[in-house]
């Protein structure tokens, strides 16, 4: 493999564990690509157990090649020791600024635009959750774990891409003393993961079902004043009427979001085909109708929306950072032989009075 080194454009956001940058790829061949740079915080890479997972996870990343996933090509080291995973660029915003406009806005909840992007995220889950080794033709056994807004990524094409498989179950393991890590994972658990139990496909499920839930009301389902207290959410899971919220929303499509909210999993949706399979169905029933050009238009509005209240000058803090990730180098070529075995973002958010954040900068 030849090397590859990574230059800096501009930083595009960050959180508690991580933050993300657009750059170029650049070979000796003088190949260049664009892509995004996803830089873990010094404070998680000294911790060696969630080296160690995020390694193996990022690992596992490199096999994803779905239209609804963003590609992992590389995962990267400092010199600093720092890791980072260089990824499919998406030019556009994620799902957490969409929701966070349309509140802005006091905008009803468009149905129909709801249900596609998660029928869309649903499609990039359950490839991941169904993918197989391409030689051994195991299954892989993937969950993301962290199905959250912010990791929903909508380009200003209309794609919808789930982001993040190689940070999920790393994050997981994170001490929960850091109080900016655990408290946007805790909204988006299952019941089974807030108790302890091995998770499977249908806790992504379950985080589908909550993410459906909040765009449809415009409110977070499970959000405490603690960790701790959110967690006692998440294991009651007991659901709101959507009804009573937003009117907008019929008995058939309430009950489509409980069964996705099911806190017994086996009374869950077994797949996230399953859920896009009735998503689907409920869309055709009501004659509505939702593609990527709605996407794309929204995703248009709040870009302008951004460039309005764009600053022309970079700071110095960005500066710094660009000249010193700029000394990046591929370390896949040294461990590609390595073994595989077979990562959750928090929201660093300011809450407002429906449960959403203020801010836009997260990983």
């Amino acid at each position: 493999m030849s090397a590859t080194r990574y230059k800096i454009l501009e930083r595009l956001g960050g959180g508690g564990q991580a933050e993300v940058f657009r750059g170029i790829a650049e070979t000796i061949q003088g190949f260049r690509k664009g892509v995004a740079i996803k830089r873990v915080l010094p404070h998680l890479t000294s911790n060696p157990q969630f080296v160690a997972m995020f390694l193996d996870e990022a690992r596992l990343s490199l096999f994803l090649q779905h239209a609804n996933v963003v590609q992992v090509f590389d995962i990267s080291k400092a010199e600093d020791g720092t890791y980072f995973l260089v990824m499919e660029y998406v030019d556009g915003c994620d799902l957490k600024a969409l929701i966070e406009h349309e509140v802005r806005s006091a905008r009803t909840a468009n149905i129909a635009l709801c249900l596609y992007i998660v029928k869309e995220a649903c499609k990039g889950l359950h490839y991941a959750h169904t993918l197989e080794h391409p030689e051994s033709r195991e299954p892989l056994n993937i969950v993301h774990r962290d199905v959250s807004p912010p990791n929903i990524m909508l380009s200003k094409n209309g794609e919808v891409k789930v982001v993040d498989f190689g940070l999920a179950k790393a994050n997981s393991q994170v001490e929960d003393t850091d109080q900016g890590v655990v408290k946007g994972k805790f909204s988006y658990l299952a019941p089974e993961t807030a108790h302890g139990d091995e998770v499977d496909a249908r806790a992504d499920v379950f985080a589908l079902g909550i993410i459906l839930w909040e765009m449809l009301t415009e409110r977070r389902l499970f959000l405490a004043d603690t960790p701790l207290d959110t967690v006692k959410l998440v294991r009651t899971a007991r659901i709101p009427s959507i009804i009573a919220i937003n009117p907008n929303v019929d008995p058939s499509l309430d009950a489509i979001v409980r069964k996705a909210l099911a806190r017994d999993r086996e009374h869950r949706y077994p797949t996230a085909a399953d859920l896009a399979d009735d998503l689907v169905g409920y869309l055709f029933e009501k004659n509505m109708k939702a593609t990527a050009k709605d996407v794309a238009m929204a995703v248009a509005e709040i870009k302008a929306h951004r460039a309005v209240r764009a600053s022309p000058r970079a700071t110095l803090i960005d500066a710094l950072i660009k000249d010193e990730i700029n000394q990046l180098t591929s370390i896949v070529a040294e461990e590609i032989r390595a073994p595989l075995r077979g990562a959750d973002d928090d929201d660093g958010e300011i809450v407002d009075t429906k449960g959403w954040a203020s801010d836009l900068g997260d990983d």
